[in-house]
C-alpha cells in the first residue's frame, strides 16, 4: 500500500527547536562577552586578582587565612562600600577599602552598567544587540533586505538550521517583529559601507544574498563584497536579465535570480492549472519539475509509470491519490483519472506532456 507522504514543516520540530533554542541562548552569551570583554577581563582581575593579594597581606599582617573561596566576596563587599569587619589600622590594607570603590565605579562607567541594559533592554537596543551578536556567528548567511522577497528567504534560511544575519536601512514593523521572534540580528545601515558590513560578519560569512528591488543597489553591493571578500559566494536578485547575465559573466556573482524568470513558469502553470518550479538550466537545456492532475478519458489514463517514463523520457518522482502519496513509485502502476502526479523532465518534454494530458 503506498504510504502517506508528510510535510517536513508539519511534522513537529521540539526537538529541534529546543536545540535551536539553547544555540541561540549560547550565541546571546558570546555576543555579551564580545561586547564586553574588557570591562568583565578587569572585573575579574580586580575581584579574583585583588582578592588573592588582599588575602596573603591579610595572612603576612594579621597571620589570618582567609579561604581563596572568600575573596573574591570581600572584594565585592568593599566595592559597594558593606566592608566585612572594621577599617584595619593597617595602610597596606585601609588601601583597598579606598580604592576598591573607585575601581568600582570606574568598571561601571567602562561598561557594567550598559551590560545590564544591553541584555535586559535588547529590543531597545537591538541595532546595538544586532551588531553584537552578528559578531560572533561563523560561516553564516548575510541576507541584504527585510521586505517581501528578503524576509521569506531568511525563514527559509532560518528554518533549515542556519545563521543568518540581515541588513537593512529600516524594516517595517512586522518584518522587525518576524526577525525579532526569529532572534535573528538586524544591522541598521547602507550595505555599500565597509563598516556596516564588517558589522554585519563580513569577515567569517559563508554566503552573501542580495535581494532588494533595486537593481543597481543589488550590483553596488555585491561589487563591494566581492572587493572585500573573493571566496564568498554571492546570490543576487535582479529584475534586468541583461544586468543578470553580465554580472555572472563579469564573475561579480556565483548566481543570479531574475524575478521576471521565477514568476514565468508560476503565471504560465496557473494559466493552465498546474504548478511548474523554477526551470534549472543544466548545460544549456532547461528542466522543470511539474505538479498535475490526470484528467479523465486523456492520453495518460491507464499507463503504467513505467510506460510514461520510457514514452516521454521524463522522470516520475511522485503518484498521489485518495490511498496515499508514494515517491518513487512502482513501475507497474497504472495512472488513474484524478491521480496527481509529480515529474521532472527537459522543459519542452513537461510542457508537451501537459498540454496532451488536457486533450481528451
Amino acid at each position: 500500500m503506498p504510504t502517506s507522504v508528510e510535510s517536513r514543516l508539519a511534522r513537529p520540530r521540539r526537538i529541534s527547536r529546543v536545540g535551536w533554542r539553547i544555540r541561540a541562548a549560547l550565541t546571546h552569551v558570546r555576543a555579551l562577552l564580545r561586547e564586553f570583554r574588557l570591562p568583565l577581563l578587569a572585573f575579574i582581575v580586580v575581584t579574583v586578582g585583588g582578592g588573592f593579594v588582599y588575602g596573603e597581606l591579610y595572612r603576612s599582617i594579621r597571620g589570618e587565612f582567609i579561604p581563596l573561596v572568600d575573596r573574591p566576596y570581600i572584594m565585592l563587599q568593599l566595592m559597594l562600600l558593606e566592608a566585612p569587619e572594621a577599617v584595619p589600622p593597617e595602610l597596606p590594607l585601609v588601601a583597598f577599602w579606598y580604592v576598591l570603590p573607585v575601581l568600582f565605579i570606574i568598571l561601571v562607567g567602562l561598561g557594567a552598567a550598559d551590560f545590564l541594559d544591553l541584555f535586559f533592554n535588547r529590543d531597545e537596543n537591538r541595532d546595538r544587540w544586532g551588531a553584537a551578536l552578528a559578531m560572533t556567528f561563523k560561516n553564516h548567511v548575510i541576507v541584504l533586505g527585510a521586505g517581501h522577497v528578503g524576509l521569506r528567504v531568511v525563514r527559509d534560511l532560518h528554518d533549515m538550521g542556519l545563521e543568518v544575519a540581515v541588513i537593512d536601512l529600516g524594516p517595517d514593523d512586522l518584518a522587525q517583529e518576524s526577525l525579532r521572534r526569529m532572534s535573528i540580528p538586524v544591522i541598521m545601515g547602507d550595505a555599500r559601507s565597509g563598516a556596516t558590513l564588517n558589522l554585519a560578519g563580513l569577515e567569517h560569512a559563508g554566503v552573501f544574498v542580495v535581494c532588494t528591488h533595486d537593481d543597481r543597489l543589488n550590483l553596488e553591493v555585491a561589487m563591494k563584497v566581492r572587493e572585500l571578500r573573493d571566496d564568498i559566494r554571492i546570490v543576487a536578485r535582479v529584475w534586468d536579465q541583461g544586468l543578470g547575465r553580465r554580472m555572472e559573466q563579469f564573475e561579480m556573482v556565483d548566481a543570479v535570480l531574475s524575478a521576471a524568470d521565477l514568476a514565468a513558469p508560476a503565471f504560465a502553470g496557473a494559466a493552465l492549472g498546474i504548478e511548474i518550479t523554477q526551470t534549472l538550466r543544466i548545460r544549456g537545456d532547461e528542466y522543470s519539475t511539474v505538479r498535475f492532475e490526470v484528467r479523465p478519458g486523456g492520453p495518460l489514463q491507464g499507463m503504467t509509470v513505467a510506460e510514461l517514463e520510457a514514452k516521454e523520457k521524463l522522470e516520475v518522482v511522485l503518484v498521489g491519490n485518495d490511498a496515499g502519496s508514494r515517491v518513487d513509485p512502482p513501475a507497474d502502476q497504472r495512472l488513474e483519472a484524478g491521480d496527481e502526479v509529480v515529474i521532472f523532465a527537459r522543459h519542452d518534454r513537461v510542457l508537451d506532456v501537459v498540454t496532451r494530458n488536457r486533450k481528451r
